[in-house]
């Protein structure tokens, strides 16, 4: 599965629409880390020009990779294996395409739709037939325009029922996912019967 996904700290938006560039936090890169790794992702970026937050992010990711959150808990060494830090978007496209041998398809997200709309199904089949994909996450409150403007297609919103629509990134992240890399509902019908059908027949011996 030729999936990668990129957490973009900058070029992001405030709430006024400015450009700015946001923090790296703990939280985004342990969730979202699990996240990738329970759905397959290849390699999961955290995007920040800032030295500052580079290292920070390098302290949180080296004690789990080699320090004593190595051994306390593998699962989590396991899914921070996934992370890469660079400083631009242009270096991830560039990585991701020496990788896969051509430019992936940019996907971006956003809370809002765009004009180059994809659908959720027509994604997971760009994905199925074995096309690069690169999705791209912002950080505060959402992708710059620069950013959504580079990207071959947008996703649509995430939304309810409710009109709230304030989906922490790690939130998204997962559903997003799940969505594209997840099991589909009628396999997972089939998982949970075998399932079901293993746990009787277990009983009866």
């Amino acid at each position: 599965m030729a999936v990668d996904i990129a957490l973009i700290h900058f070029p992001v938006i405030n709430k006024s629409g400015e450009t700015i560039g946001s923090a790296v936090t703990n939280l985004d890169i342990h969730d979202i880390a699990r996240a990738a790794r329970t759905f397959g992702v290849d390699e999961y970026y955290i995007v920040t020009p800032y030295a500052d937050q580079q290292e920070l992010a390098e302290e949180i990711i080296d004690h789990w990779l080699t320090g004593h959150g190595a051994q306390y808990n593998p699962s989590r060494k396991s899914a921070l294996s996934l992370v890469r830090l660079t400083d631009s978007l242009e270096g991830v496209i560039e990585r991701v395409s020496n990788k896969r041998g051509r430019r992936p398809i940019l996907i971006t997200t956003s809370a809002r739709l765009q004009e180059n709309s994809i659908t959720f199904l027509d994604t997971r089949r760009h994905i199925e037939t074995g096309e690069p994909v690169l999705l791209l996450f912002g950080t505060a409150h959402g992708l710059a325009p620069e950013v959504i403007n580079k990207a071959d297609y947008t996703l649509p919103p995430i939304g309810g029922k409710t009109g709230y629509n304030h989906l922490s990134v790690r939130s998204a992240v997962s559903i997003i996912l799940d969505r594209l890399l997840g099991v589909q509902e009628e396999k997972n019908s089939e998982i949970f019967n075998q399932s079901q059908f293993t746990s009787t027949y277990t009983k009866t011996l």
